[in-house]
């Protein structure tokens, strides 16, 4: 017989409902088959039991999400362990507040991570710099006698004092804060048959700076006792100027001064003008590679 509207058994049915029965149970309790039709007309828009319902992967992975909010970690945090889109978790957590210690914390945990991606970051360029600065010292096995002449020109003549239209034979005077420069043009004066004898030594250096360490620290540089150096020049400090050059391993500049050095002095002028004169007219632009590192 064909069940009309007026079926008591549908308010029944949507009690039963109610009440947190499934389907096959009301179907049992009214003597009407569990998939028919006309059960699911009278259940329609009635919400079945929650416990009926078939629990998702996400379930969990939500449950998750909410409980790391509420201990205050923040959304790239949480990502970090559930793996869900910004959106998904949005719609999680939209109910579930930050407290303002939680809100400084999070802030906190960023500062701190930035300050590690930096340092992060630093060390891997400095590693990055080592290596290639290993590698291309590796690339020098020995340095030959012409080699180390032409070095030391080209290092004087960047460096060191030239001539100038008045006077126009000073005498050769090399100044540098970099001790290996210091101990190329020691090495290349010896080439050239000048010892320390004729060599005489002194310190420029800011006032505020540690004197005697810098005094010390040069003298071991070239090799000869502190007391052998000439009266420090002492810079005067500009307060308006930011140095970068200061700490301990702030040791000013040497100035190294030959004596009787005029004729030096000429034929370095002559000695670097003969090696500009040996270079190609134009310079090629094509690649160029020393050994196994290329230098473009």
């Amino acid at each position: 017989m064909e069940r009309r509207e007026t079926d008591p058994r549908k308010a029944q049915a949507i009690q039963l409902r109610l009440e947190g029965h499934t389907r096959s149970q009301i179907a049992q309790a009214l003597g009407m088959k569990t998939g028919g039709q006309t059960l699911s007309e009278w259940l329609r828009g009635v919400p079945a039991p929650a416990w009926t319902k078939r629990p998702t992967a996400k379930d969990g992975v939500r449950a998750v999400a909410e409980a790391m909010r509420r201990e205050g970690h923040s959304y790239s945090e949480i990502q970090q362990v559930v793996g869900v889109p910004t959106s998904t978790l949005s719609q999680w957590l939209k109910d579930v507040p930050l407290t303002e210690e939680h809100r400084i914390a999070i802030e906190q945990r960023k500062v701190a991570g930035r300050a590690r991606t930096i340092e992060a970051l630093r060390g891997r360029r400095k590693a990055r710099q080592e290596h290639t600065s290993k590698a291309a010292a590796g690339q020098i096995q020995e340095l030959a006698e012409s080699e180390l002449f032409v070095a030391g020109v080209v290092a004087y003549w960047a460096e060191g004092t030239k001539g100038k239209p008045w006077s126009r034979s000073p005498s050769v005077l090399f100044v540098n804060s970099d001790a290996g420069m210091i101990r190329l043009f020691l090495a290349w004066l010896q080439l050239l048959g000048i010892g320390l004898e004729r060599c005489s030594f002194r310190v420029s250096i800011h006032e505020s700076a540690d004197v005697d360490a810098a005094v010390a620290f040069w003298a071991e540089v070239v090799g000869v006792v502190p007391s052998q150096f000439m009266r420090t020049s002492l810079k005067r400090h500009n307060p308006t100027t930011v140095r970068k050059n200061v700490g301990g391993t702030y040791n000013g500049c040497l100035v190294v001064r030959v004596k009787r050095s005029t004729e030096l002095g000429r034929q370095i002028a002559g000695w670097f003008e003969g090696i500009v004169a040996t270079l190609p007219d134009p310079i090629s632009p094509s690649r160029v590679t020393i050994g196994a590192l290329d230098t473009r």
